[in-house]
């Protein structure tokens, strides 16, 4: 499940617009090795920008997904929240670029670095 929340990003030039993020429902007694794991890997997504009530990112309906599929989020789950590729996308759009090459949702960039390579 991928939003637009309503944390902005640092304007860049003519770059500016909304974080993008990825939510992660977490079984509650495993949010805090989720986070720990995560984190030492700041190169690829890092650990949780947010752990907890999706409002509080700008979030006011979880099922209203603006890409990807709503999350089934089960008694016992803590949102999580990382922050997603597709941020660069919403950030073109609002620069109104006339040309931008991205990714799309569930297509990742593949490469041949290892998680030694990554790690912190």
């Amino acid at each position: 499940a991928v939003y637009t929340s309503g944390i902005a990003c640092a304007p860049a030039g003519p770059f500016a617009g909304p974080m993008v993020v990825s939510l992660r429902p977490v079984p509650d007694d495993q949010v805090d090795r989720v986070a720990r794991i995560t984190r030492r890997y700041p190169a690829t997504h890092g650990g949780p920008i947010h752990i907890g009530d999706p409002a509080e990112v700008g979030i006011t309906e979880v099922k209203a997904v603006d890409w990807g599929l709503p999350p089934q989020i089960g008694p016992g789950d803590t949102c999580m929240f990382w922050g997603c590729g597709v941020t660069p996308q919403a950030v073109a759009m609002a620069a109104k670029l006339p040309f931008m090459i991205t990714h799309t949702t569930g297509h990742m960039l593949l490469t041949d670095l290892t998680l030694e390579d990554i790690a912190v």
